[in-house]
């Protein structure tokens, strides 16, 4: 069951409030959503050949992403095209908010390819649920000079050279962008169903 909403967060005037709020909602929808989530719709296939959490010697063509038995296929072009399961974008998104988390309140040690990446439903959900919720946590412990910081994080080049705020904002789009992948993928399971 996801946490409620901090509806209060609204009537707050600062930046980081509405990028919390933003966060925060998006997050409370698409975990929602999550919640019902099957292992039948986490693995499955919206055309041939999408990408997805395979065993790590199933990799195919694909790179692989994670440290376990289970991995992410990663295509070598930065804007692959093609298909994805709903598997890839819960893997994808752990490993943007576990990294995003590591460089920027943790160890600065593990990156992506550290993740731990898992072969059902249940247990993906809960572990990008886990990122989600520390990155929350932490962001909200933040003051308001902070979000303006540049270099906080240090995830990658990109993060370490702009104000901390450009980085929320960011994982704010990859949450938006694809939970939107997520939720769309549940509805045309339903249907093809």
């Amino acid at each position: 069951m996801p946490e409620p909403f901090d509806w209060d967060i609204l009537h707050r005037p600062s930046a980081m409030a509405m990028v919390r709020g933003q966060l925060g909602f998006s997050w409370m929808v698409l975990s929602g959503r999550l919640a019902e989530l099957t292992d039948e719709q986490y693995f499955w296939q919206p055309g041939g050949g999408a990408l997805t959490v395979v065993r790590r010697h199933h990799t195919g063509r694909f790179r692989s992403l994670g440290s376990g038995e289970w991995v992410a296929q990663w295509p070598d072009e930065p804007d692959h095209r093609g298909p994805r399961t709903i598997a890839w974008l819960i893997a994808h998104l752990t490993e943007q908010f576990f990294e995003r988390w590591e460089w920027t309140f943790g160890e600065r040690r593990q990156g992506r390819a550290d993740i731990t990446l898992h072969g059902n439903a249940r247990d993906a959900v809960a572990w990008l649920t886990h990122w989600v919720d520390a990155w929350q946590e932490s962001i909200a412990a933040l003051d308001e000079e902070q979000v303006t910081t540049v270099g906080l994080s240090q995830a990658t080049e990109l993060d370490a050279a702009e104000p901390f705020g450009h980085v929320v904002l960011r994982l704010n789009r990859e949450l938006i962008h694809h939970g939107s992948e997520i939720m769309t993928l549940q509805d045309l399971y339903a249907a093809a169903a």
